[in-house]
């Protein structure tokens, strides 16, 4: 009860099962307990949520203290943009790119575009030398 007097907290009671997805995927829980005869069915339509809790066995303290990664999850709908912390949030990663002369020229024209529509003509001029 003491959960349910802050106002972040709540029951929801849907008309349907699709009104309710749409109302998850829109708030973005930190918590999700779903409790429903096609709980696997429901989460492949869940993306926004930073832990989900599936059948009437699955408290949030499990997955807080034991079951899940740990306790520290998005809040205030930070799911829409941010997974819970978990080992991946200390990896680090680096994205590698190589463009042949045929793939530049092909990309060239929208390149420019897009570094002079931001201000960025050293980038567009960048492109340009290599044709010259």
């Amino acid at each position: 009860r003491a959960a349910l007097d802050n106002e972040a907290s709540g029951v929801l009671h849907a008309r349907s099962m699709p009104e309710a997805v749409l109302f998850a995927e829109e708030y973005a829980a930190e918590h999700l307990s779903i409790v429903a005869d096609d709980d696997e069915a429901l989460l492949d339509r869940i993306t926004n949520a930073g832990s989900v809790f599936l059948g009437p066995h699955s408290p949030v303290a499990a997955g807080d203290y034991a079951a899940g990664t740990n306790h520290v999850l998005p809040t205030n709908g930070g799911a829409k943009r941010y997974g819970g912390l978990s080992v991946d949030t200390f990896l680090r990663s680096s994205t590698v790119q190589r463009l042949d002369r045929d793939a530049l020229d092909d990309l060239s024209e929208t390149i420019t575009s897009l570094a002079e529509a931001e201000g960025l003509e050293a980038h567009a001029e960048s492109v340009r030398k290599r044709f010259e």
